[in-house]
């Protein structure tokens, strides 16, 4: 796409959906009868030891905000999941999954959007969840209340909320068009911290309209931000081209993709906080600006750093001395 005039990126808040959209490519097939993807992860529960924990990445309809950096409409429908499909897919992903003690239930937007997951299927995805210790689920600040309330009564483990702050930033924030506030955050954190709910968080690494050298800094402030609020983890996310909308800013300068070596930076500074969970993001980093050569053992070691908290030894590289 050009960097013409006609791509800037709107002003008016009003005007920036229809940006969003217009710039975006097909979605992927979805087939309500079966979960997008599901696998057993390992990481570190609050005292750092090693759990398994099941992810399933329910196929359900499109969130309803159109944030500038999300990718994940890809793999979500227009219309909402029929009753019942949702827990057939939890219950049709696990059948399939080695024993896990966590489960991460993930549905590319709002756990507790009604167009998304149907409230009267919660009480069958409770029950298709009974046998885990703890139940995490996304929501947008906006969406915490009441459901959230009486999905955690049904759950016969903890229920763990995750929430996209992505920066707190006060120029990139709002122009991200996830229409929320950290004042919105704040009172989300508060309400989950009062109902002895976990909350864990998202953060971006990488912002548009934003230098790359400020990339990890505020990166750190907002992982610093979330503890504040009362996160016990925090995952830093490499912003991610491929929604169309970030390769139009990338063709007019203002955006770049992270260097693996900024996760690498923000993952080790993060960690050294102390603060609580620090996780880096690895899906599809082989996307990132980094040096091929050396590129598989620094994904290990970021691994290793995930599961162990404890920030390793870099890997020497004579091509690019670990810094691509």
């Amino acid at each position: 796409m050009s960097a013409a005039a006609g791509d800037a990126y709107p002003e008016a808040p009003a005007a920036r959906d229809r940006w969003v959209l217009e710039r975006r490519g097909p979605r992927n097939p979805i087939d309500f009868r079966r979960a997008v993807d599901a696998f057993v992860e390992e990481e570190p529960n609050e005292t750092l030891e090693p759990e398994p924990v099941a992810t399933i990445f329910l196929a359900n309809r499109e969130c309803p905000w159109r944030c500038l950096m999300c990718d994940l409409w890809r793999n979500t429908a227009a219309e909402s999941a029929p009753p019942g499909a949702i827990p057939a897919q939890i219950r049709s992903a696990l059948a399939g999954l080695r024993p896990a003690r966590r489960i991460k239930l993930y549905n590319a937007g709002s756990f507790f959007d009604p167009r998304a997951i149907p409230p009267a299927d919660h009480p069958s995805i409770a029950a298709a969840v009974a046998g885990f210790d703890r139940v995490i689920v996304e929501a947008h600040p906006a969406l915490v209340g009441e459901p959230c309330l009486r999905f955690r009564d049904l759950l016969a483990g903890g229920l763990e909320v995750a929430i996209g702050l992505e920066t707190i930033h006060p120029e990139v924030l709002p122009r991200l068009n996830k229409k929320m506030t950290l004042e919105q955050f704040e009172a989300a954190a508060r309400a989950l911290r009062r109902e002895r709910i976990g909350l864990r968080v998202f953060v971006l690494l990488g912002l548009p309209f934003l230098a790359e050298e400020e990339s990890v800094p505020w990166a750190i402030r907002s992982a610093a931000f979330a503890f504040d609020c009362g996160a016990t983890a925090v995952s830093i996310i490499p912003t991610r081209p491929g929604n169309g909308a970030l390769e139009s800013l990338e063709a007019r300068g203002e955006f770049q993709r992270p260097r693996l070596g900024a996760l690498e930076d923000a993952l080790d500074a993060g960690i050294s906080m102390a603060r609580g969970r620090v996780f880096a993001d690895l899906w599809n980093l082989d996307q990132f600006r980094s040096c091929r050569r050396c590129f598989e053992k620094r994904r290990e070691r970021l691994r290793r750093v995930n599961l162990s908290q404890v920030a390793a030894s870099r890997v020497a590289c004579s091509a690019c001395a670990g810094l691509a």
